[in-house]
């Protein structure tokens, strides 16, 4: 859980408010995003894994600095909406953040799926590290997963794992692998998804940085 000071309500006074600045490994990430050079591998009745392409449409968004009395996060707002390629109906849709506490190295990605689906992913990196990875693990008190009964019953997910890497063109891409218990089956199947996403979009300004630059556009018209 980290060393943590008696003080659990005072909030920092020097917070930055201009979100993109002060991402760290998430700078890279924020923006619009699509790609196509995909993979997902889920699981079937059959016995041989049917492999999928699929198109993918993210945005990655700054929000204001976050606080928990003294802790202190900088992050990204996400959608993710997939389609299979040539098709209009939604094949994979979520939504969630991506966070950075400058102060420990601590990343957060939490995963919301229309499916009855929740995980908080957790790991560490340095400001300017360029290949990380998050884990979220079945019955863990600070990165779990929950899922609906159906799902726990028939599809029981006891471990997702993602890894980011930056690339040097501009890119980035995961790899995630989500271990799954299938009902009927005594091995584990571990679903996997991957894509390259390529920018096609600048990321919006968080409210504060909004404010902060008009803020500053008034007083340079009044000199």
């Amino acid at each position: 859980m980290g060393t943590y000071s008696n003080d659990i309500y005072t909030e920092p006074s020097d917070v930055d408010p201009q979100t993109l600045r002060n991402l760290g490994p998430l700078t890279s990430m924020a923006g619009v995003w699509e790609g196509s050079f995909s993979l997902d591998i889920p699981p079937k009745q059959e016995e041989a894994p049917e492999q999928q392409r699929f198109v993918e449409h993210t945005e990655l968004h700054p929000i204001d600095p976050q606080t928990n009395g003294p802790q202190l996060f900088y992050g990204l707002r996400y959608q993710t909406h997939i389609v299979k390629p040539g098709e209009v109906e939604t094949y994979h849709d979520q939504v969630g953040y991506w966070l950075w506490e400058p102060a420990t190295g601590n990343l957060i990605q939490t995963i919301a799926i229309p499916r009855g689906q929740t995980a908080m992913a957790c790991g560490q990196a340095s400001k300017n590290a360029t290949n990380f990875e998050l884990i979220a693990t079945r019955g863990a008190m600070t990165n779990g997963i929950c899922s609906n009964p159906f799902l726990e019953y028939a599809f029981r997910t006891v471990e997702y794992h993602i890894k980011i890497a930056i690339n040097s063109d501009g890119t980035w891409k995961y790899d995630l692998n989500t271990t799954l218990m299938v009902r009927g089956r005594t091995e584990p199947f571990h679903h996997t998804d991957r894509n390259v996403l390529t920018k096609v979009g600048e990321p919006k300004l968080n409210p504060l940085a909004q404010a902060a630059d008009r803020a500053r556009s008034v007083a340079a018209a009044q000199h």
